[in-house]
């Protein structure tokens, strides 16, 4: 029995159009279902949980190169092209003309100069340190209305005739789909991110108080003219990249198999999968990547990334100017480090390579996930209703191409689907089927070396949160229930359940 393909509406069936993956039997399917049922036993850690990325998982270190190894299971020849990718993540871009040919082409206009210069140590970015301070590892998305003359794009047409509406949103005409605050020489940036932050209480059980900053974002000096009034901006922060390939590894029937859109069942929890267009594939298919689940695979986040916020062309993405609009004439006329011999500024090769080391970021194991406080915690997760939307695991396609992210049993409690998290956190910017006020459920594997990898614990996706535990407080919608109840336990079970997070 093969297990059929799962249906969005009345559209054609969403494939895994990028894994070569083997069919599941009935059997096996019955016998992993099994497996990831949610535990009823919170007496003693479950099999094989102090290993969170199956036999991809390394030993947990404490250093700032935590999140840096290659999946445990590589193979020598897979370490070497793991080295060799790190190197190319790890490359800062020079300006054109240069005589480091194979390093030029950065921008004109930017947001960092390397990979790693966002994803720090492969790990979690963080706001701008200073009012008005260069983004560094976050920056802001921008859109703006649809205007009734502008053509469906492909994905609007695919979702129009499954019946799905979608908000359709547009880049602005003038700077385009992100506030590129950096640029080469001769080239104005086009202008400076702005944060204030003002403070409001939450009042505990048992008399404990927590403070939340409330952000507030702004664009300073437009160079290239007024901002539209209609402008939507989404703060953004780069995310950790631990665990990328064994994430794109799950079957897309699994994380369908969890929507619930319309809450049928009635427990308030409705996740939404978001259904992006393929730019690899010329394809509908599920969004498992970014704050909003708005890239489908390791290798379009790769390209998009590589295009938007660096600035270098590449085979998904082959403008030399990146981002630069009609309207930014200084910036499309800049010389650029493509031309005839190299084609793109990054090749395919180099781009598959980059692609195999951010799909090959290990997870480290677990620490004290035998700890008695520790699996206190875990239950208080369970009971207040964290595992609804942060799913505790799942088992990845059999892939005989992949072996290191074939068929293992991974924890990384997140569901890959969209909820709506409150007008606290709303961003009131659509990003295909997800909504202004929706977000993808991020993973939570590794969130407790956060600190030890970048020297801070600011979550969110703007890295409002400086905890564990006020970011639970912002959570809002249909996670507001579950916030409620952890305000409102008693302290001890709350300083349980945080200890439960940070030893993932």
């Amino acid at each position: 029995m093969i297990t059929a393909a799962p249906v969005l509406a009345e559209g054609p069936a969403l494939t895994d159009l990028h894994l070569n993956a083997t069919p599941r039997t009935g059997t096996e399917t019955a016998r992993i279902a099994d497996v990831v049922a949610p535990t009823q036993d919170f007496t003693a850690p479950e099999p094989f949980e102090g290993n969170p990325g199956g036999a991809a998982t390394v030993r947990a270190r404490d250093d700032a190169d935590a999140f840096s190894q290659p999946s445990a299971n590589i193979g020598f020849e897979g370490e070497l092209r793991f080295k060799v990718g790190n190197g190319l993540f790890r490359k800062l871009w020079v300006s054109s003309p240069s005589s480091t040919l194979a390093s030029d082409g950065l921008g004109p206009l930017y947001n960092s100069r390397g990979c790693q210069n966002c994803h720090l140590k492969d790990g979690r970015g963080h706001p701008p340190d200073t009012r008005g301070e260069a983004g560094g590892s976050m920056f802001l998305r921008l859109s703006v209305p649809a205007s009734e003359n502008d053509p469906r794009s492909q994905i609007e047409e695919y979702l129009a005739g499954t019946g799905n509406p979608v908000e359709p949103t547009r880049p602005d005409p003038t700077y385009g789909g992100q506030l590129q605050d950096l640029s080469v020489a001769g080239v104005p940036a086009e202008g400076r991110m702005t944060i204030d932050y003002a403070e409001t209480r939450v009042d505990l059980s048992g008399g404990e108080v927590a403070h939340l900053r409330v952000p507030e974002y702004g664009i300073d000096d437009p160079a290239y003219g007024p901002l539209r009034d209609d402008l939507m901006i989404s703060p953004r922060v780069a995310p950790p990249m631990i665990g990328l390939g064994l994430l794109e590894a799950i079957p897309t029937a699994d994380i369908l198999a969890g929507a619930d859109p319309d809450d049928a069942d009635g427990d308030g929890i409705s996740g939404r999968a978001n259904i992006v267009w393929s730019a690899r594939h010329d394809a509908p298919m599920l969004g498992r990547f970014g704050w909003k689940a708005g890239m489908p695979t390791v290798e379009e986040q790769s390209a998009s990334a590589f295009s938007g916020d660096i600035g270098i062309s590449n085979p998904l993405h082959p403008d030399h100017a990146g981002e630069c609009t009609d309207a930014q004439a200084a910036c499309r006329a800049a010389p650029n480090g493509g031309g005839d011999a190299r084609g793109f500024e990054i090749d395919a090769e180099g781009l598959e390579l980059t692609v195999f080391y951010s799909q090959n970021l290990a997870v480290p194991a677990r620490r004290d996930e035998g700890d008695a406080q520790v699996l206190r915690g875990k239950q208080v997760f369970y009971d207040t209703g964290c595992a609804d939307c942060h799913r505790p695991k799942y088992v990845t396609a059999r892939m005989e191409d992949r072996p290191e992210h074939s068929f293992q049993l991974i924890w990384p409690y997140t569901d890959m689907l969209l909820h709506d998290m409150g007008d606290g956190l709303a961003d009131h910017r659509p990003e295909g089927l997800a909504n202004g006020r929706e977000w993808r459920t991020p993973p939570l594997w590794g969130i407790g070396l956060t600190r030890t990898v970048n020297g801070h614990s600011m979550l969110l996706h703007d890295g409002r949160a400086r905890s564990v535990l006020e970011a639970i407080l912002w959570h809002g919608g249909e996670a507001a229930p579950a916030r409620d109840a952890v305000i409102d336990i008693p302290p001890e079970d709350r300083a349980a359940l945080i200890r439960f997070v940070e030893s993932l």
